[in-house]
Protein backbone atom coordinates (compact mmCIF):
# COMPACT_ATOMS: atom_id res chain seq x y z
CA UNK A 1 0.00 0.00 0.00
CA UNK A 2 1.02 3.77 -1.07
CA UNK A 3 -0.33 6.93 -1.13
CA UNK A 4 0.78 10.37 -2.68
CA UNK A 5 0.37 13.34 -0.28
CA UNK A 6 1.07 17.04 -0.46
CA UNK A 7 2.84 19.01 2.20
CA UNK A 8 4.88 22.21 1.68
CA UNK A 9 3.30 22.66 -1.71
CA UNK A 10 4.65 19.90 -2.92
CA UNK A 11 3.54 16.05 -4.06
CA UNK A 12 5.54 13.15 -2.18
CA UNK A 13 5.14 9.12 -2.87
CA UNK A 14 5.32 7.25 0.19
CA UNK A 15 4.75 4.02 1.95
CA UNK A 16 5.35 2.33 4.88
CA UNK A 17 9.36 2.40 6.09
CA UNK A 18 10.18 5.88 3.80
CA UNK A 19 12.00 8.79 4.80
CA UNK A 20 12.07 12.06 3.41
CA UNK A 21 12.67 15.66 3.94
CA UNK A 22 9.77 18.45 3.38
CA UNK A 23 9.42 21.99 3.93
CA UNK A 24 10.29 23.14 7.05
CA UNK A 25 7.32 22.18 9.76
CA UNK A 26 6.58 23.54 12.93
CA UNK A 27 7.43 19.92 14.86
CA UNK A 28 10.33 18.30 17.29
CA UNK A 29 12.20 15.62 16.71
CA UNK A 30 10.44 12.29 18.27
CA UNK A 31 7.05 13.76 17.71
CA UNK A 32 4.39 11.68 15.59
CA UNK A 33 1.97 13.63 13.22
CA UNK A 34 -0.16 13.11 10.79
CA UNK A 35 -0.21 14.37 6.96
CA UNK A 36 -4.20 14.65 6.10
CA UNK A 37 -3.67 16.02 3.04
CA UNK A 38 -3.78 12.54 0.78
CA UNK A 39 -4.43 13.15 -2.72
CA UNK A 40 -4.12 9.31 -3.35
CA UNK A 41 -4.00 5.73 -1.98
CA UNK A 42 -3.28 2.15 -3.77
CA UNK A 43 -3.92 -0.77 -2.32
CA UNK A 44 -2.86 -4.07 -4.51
CA UNK A 45 -5.71 -3.39 -7.09
CA UNK A 46 -7.64 -1.31 -5.80
CA UNK A 47 -6.88 2.73 -5.83
CA UNK A 48 -8.64 5.79 -3.91
CA UNK A 49 -8.08 9.14 -6.29
CA UNK A 50 -8.67 12.16 -3.97
CA UNK A 51 -11.20 14.87 -5.44
CA UNK A 52 -8.94 16.62 -4.53
CA UNK A 53 -8.56 14.46 -1.46
CA UNK A 54 -8.99 11.09 -0.41
CA UNK A 55 -11.92 10.41 2.31
CA UNK A 56 -10.92 8.48 5.48
CA UNK A 57 -7.33 8.30 4.65
CA UNK A 58 -4.58 9.75 6.67
CA UNK A 59 -0.77 9.30 6.63
CA UNK A 60 1.11 9.11 9.81
CA UNK A 61 5.22 9.87 10.58
CA UNK A 62 7.89 10.71 13.24
CA UNK A 63 10.28 12.89 12.88
CA UNK A 64 13.85 12.34 12.66
CA UNK A 65 15.30 15.92 12.66
CA UNK A 66 15.59 19.03 11.55
CA UNK A 67 18.19 19.82 8.57
CA UNK A 68 19.23 21.86 6.13
CA UNK A 69 19.23 21.14 2.24
CA UNK A 70 21.93 21.69 -0.35
CA UNK A 71 23.29 25.41 -0.54
CA UNK A 72 22.09 26.78 -4.45
CA UNK A 73 23.99 29.96 -5.86
CA UNK A 74 21.51 32.68 -7.07
CA UNK A 75 23.69 34.87 -9.57
CA UNK A 76 22.72 37.89 -11.17
CA UNK A 77 24.24 39.74 -13.89
CA UNK A 78 23.26 42.81 -16.23
CA UNK A 79 25.65 43.72 -18.90
CA UNK A 80 27.60 47.17 -19.52
CA UNK A 81 25.88 48.20 -15.88
CA UNK A 82 28.67 47.00 -13.85
CA UNK A 83 26.17 44.98 -11.84
CA UNK A 84 26.95 41.38 -10.62
CA UNK A 85 24.88 39.85 -7.49
CA UNK A 86 25.94 36.65 -6.00
CA UNK A 87 23.72 35.03 -3.18
CA UNK A 88 23.99 31.27 -1.33
CA UNK A 89 20.84 29.81 0.32
CA UNK A 90 19.72 26.40 1.86
CA UNK A 91 16.72 25.65 2.85
CA UNK A 92 15.60 24.37 5.93
CA UNK A 93 13.80 20.98 5.92
CA UNK A 94 12.47 18.54 8.25
CA UNK A 95 12.87 14.74 8.06
CA UNK A 96 10.04 12.31 7.95
CA UNK A 97 9.48 8.97 8.36
CA UNK A 98 6.36 7.07 7.40
CA UNK A 99 4.65 4.53 10.20
CA UNK A 100 1.68 4.23 8.85
CA UNK A 101 -0.54 4.36 5.64
CA UNK A 102 -4.54 4.23 6.61
CA UNK A 103 -7.88 4.17 4.38
CA UNK A 104 -10.52 3.47 6.78
CA UNK A 105 -10.41 0.47 8.87
CA UNK A 106 -7.55 -0.80 6.73
CA UNK A 107 -3.74 -0.08 7.85
CA UNK A 108 -0.51 -0.74 6.42
CA UNK A 109 1.79 -1.08 9.80
CA UNK A 110 -1.12 -3.99 11.13
CA UNK A 111 -0.40 -5.41 7.61
CA UNK A 112 3.18 -5.73 8.46
CA UNK A 113 2.76 -6.27 11.92
CA UNK A 114 1.19 -9.43 11.26
CA UNK A 115 2.86 -10.50 8.01
CA UNK A 116 6.47 -10.34 10.66
CA UNK A 117 4.69 -12.37 12.93
CA UNK A 118 3.59 -15.08 10.42
CA UNK A 119 7.45 -14.56 9.21
CA UNK A 120 8.82 -15.46 12.59
CA UNK A 121 6.14 -18.44 13.70
CA UNK A 122 7.35 -20.04 10.10
CA UNK A 123 11.21 -19.45 10.39
CA UNK A 124 10.37 -20.80 14.23
CA UNK A 125 8.99 -23.98 12.80
CA UNK A 126 11.66 -24.07 10.09
CA UNK A 127 14.01 -24.00 12.93
CA UNK A 128 12.32 -26.91 14.78
CA UNK A 129 12.10 -29.07 11.85
CA UNK A 130 15.92 -28.67 11.12
CA UNK A 131 16.83 -29.43 15.00
CA UNK A 132 15.04 -32.34 14.72
CA UNK A 133 16.84 -33.70 11.80
CA UNK A 134 20.09 -32.98 12.92
CA UNK A 135 19.04 -35.05 16.01
CA UNK A 136 17.71 -38.24 14.00
CA UNK A 137 20.69 -37.66 11.42
CA UNK A 138 23.20 -37.81 15.06
CA UNK A 139 21.10 -41.09 16.19
CA UNK A 140 21.91 -42.61 12.97
CA UNK A 141 25.48 -41.81 12.30
CA UNK A 142 26.18 -43.33 16.28
CA UNK A 143 23.98 -45.95 15.41
CA UNK A 144 26.04 -47.04 12.02
CA UNK A 145 29.11 -46.55 13.62
CA UNK A 146 28.18 -49.79 16.43
CA UNK A 147 26.99 -51.60 13.72
CA UNK A 148 30.59 -50.98 11.98
CA UNK A 149 32.53 -51.77 15.87
CA UNK A 150 30.75 -54.98 16.01
CA UNK A 151 31.75 -57.31 13.17
CA UNK A 152 35.25 -55.58 14.17
CA UNK A 153 34.96 -56.93 17.65
CA UNK A 154 33.87 -60.25 16.43
CA UNK A 155 37.26 -60.82 14.10
CA UNK A 156 39.12 -59.88 16.68
CA UNK A 157 37.55 -62.06 18.73
CA UNK A 158 38.19 -64.66 16.24
CA UNK A 159 41.39 -63.85 14.92
CA UNK A 160 42.77 -64.04 18.93
CA UNK A 161 42.03 -68.17 19.53
CA UNK A 162 43.52 -69.03 16.34
CA UNK A 163 46.88 -66.66 17.48
CA UNK A 164 46.97 -68.58 20.76
CA UNK A 165 47.07 -72.33 19.08
CA UNK A 166 49.78 -70.74 16.80
CA UNK A 167 51.56 -70.28 19.22
CA UNK A 168 51.07 -73.43 21.95
CA UNK A 169 52.39 -75.04 18.01
CA UNK A 170 55.58 -73.27 18.45
CA UNK A 171 56.24 -73.71 21.83
CA UNK A 172 57.25 -77.96 21.54
CA UNK A 173 59.28 -77.18 18.58
CA UNK A 174 62.43 -76.05 20.53
CA UNK A 175 62.59 -79.67 22.08
CA UNK A 176 62.33 -81.67 19.21
CA UNK A 177 65.10 -79.88 17.96
CA UNK A 178 66.98 -80.89 20.37
CA UNK A 179 65.96 -84.68 19.78
CA UNK A 180 67.21 -84.74 16.24
CA UNK A 181 70.15 -86.75 15.04
CA UNK A 182 73.13 -85.49 16.15
CA UNK A 183 75.66 -83.91 13.33
CA UNK A 184 78.05 -85.69 11.24
CA UNK A 185 81.59 -85.58 12.85
CA UNK A 186 84.13 -83.35 10.84
CA UNK A 187 86.06 -85.52 7.80
CA UNK A 188 89.31 -84.91 10.35
CA UNK A 189 87.50 -87.32 12.63
CA UNK A 190 86.63 -90.04 10.71
CA UNK A 191 89.55 -90.28 8.14
CA UNK A 192 91.80 -92.23 11.11
CA UNK A 193 88.74 -94.56 11.67
CA UNK A 194 88.66 -95.52 7.90
CA UNK A 195 92.72 -95.85 7.70
CA UNK A 196 92.96 -98.34 11.10
CA UNK A 197 91.39 -101.27 9.37
CA UNK A 198 93.66 -100.81 6.05
CA UNK A 199 96.98 -101.16 8.10
CA UNK A 200 95.69 -104.33 9.80
CA UNK A 201 95.21 -106.05 7.11
CA UNK A 202 98.32 -104.90 5.57
CA UNK A 203 100.00 -106.08 8.79
CA UNK A 204 98.50 -109.32 8.11
CA UNK A 205 100.77 -112.25 7.70
CA UNK A 206 100.52 -113.81 4.22
CA UNK A 207 99.36 -117.16 3.89
CA UNK A 208 102.02 -119.92 3.13
CA UNK A 209 101.74 -120.87 -0.85
CA UNK A 210 100.64 -124.36 -1.39
CA UNK A 211 103.17 -127.05 -1.97
CA UNK A 212 102.87 -128.62 -5.43
CA UNK A 213 101.80 -131.71 -5.97
CA UNK A 214 105.05 -134.47 -6.38
CA UNK A 215 104.85 -135.58 -10.02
Amino acid sequence: MYAVIETGGKQYRVELGTELEVELLDVEPGQEINLDRVLLVVDGDKSAVGQPLVADATVSARVLRQDRGVKTISFKYRPKARRRVKKGHRQELTVLKITDVRLGAKSAAAEATEADAAAAAEREIVAKVAARQAAEDTALAAKLKARKAAPAESAGERVAPKAKASAKAKTPAAPAAATSKPAKAPAAARAPAKAAPVKAAKAAPKRPARAKKDE
